[in-house]
């Protein structure tokens, strides 16, 4: 009797952790997906390794010739995009020189203003910040001394 209700409390907890008919079928599902996908990446790995085997002394013959090609093409598209950014810039500045001209921007002698004061208020604050980290030093260094 006691070996019943053992043998019930064990498939009781084996139920309990045991995964649901979901969890089971989703396992089942998959399983032939992995191992499609890691077939695949074992083939590739082995193409590449096979391909980088019989290309290698192509690429070391042809190297003089790839290499300078290479910076030709990289060299180029940096030139292209250089181009179209400066092309932006000349586009933005010409459009904002036209909104100042036709007195659709806002004033330039208060944003210049504006742009000063900031600019002096900041080296105002970084002076006095600086004075006071000096004042301190002094003080920790006078203060070691006695």
């Amino acid at each position: 009797m006691a070996e019943q209700q053992q043998y019930h409390g064990v498939m009781e907890k084996i139920q309990e952790k045991s995964p649901s008919a979901s969890q089971v079928v989703a396992v089942l599902a998959l399983f032939p997906v992995g191992g499609t996908l890691l077939t695949l990446s074992g083939v590739t790995l082995t193409g590449t390794l096979i391909g980088l085997a019989l290309l290698t002394p192509l690429f070391l013959l042809f190297s003089p010739v790839i290499v300078p090609a290479a910076i030709l093409i990289a060299l180029s598209v940096a030139g292209f995009l250089a181009s179209g950014a400066f092309s932006l810039t000349a586009i933005s500045s010409f459009s904002w020189l036209y909104k100042q001209v036709s007195g659709k921007g806002g004033p330039v002698m208060e944003q210049i203003e504006h742009v000063k004061r900031r600019a002096q208020e900041t080296a105002g604050q970084v002076g006095q910040r600086a004075r006071e980290v000096g004042q301190a030093a002094q003080q920790r260094a006078g203060g070691g001394r006695e």
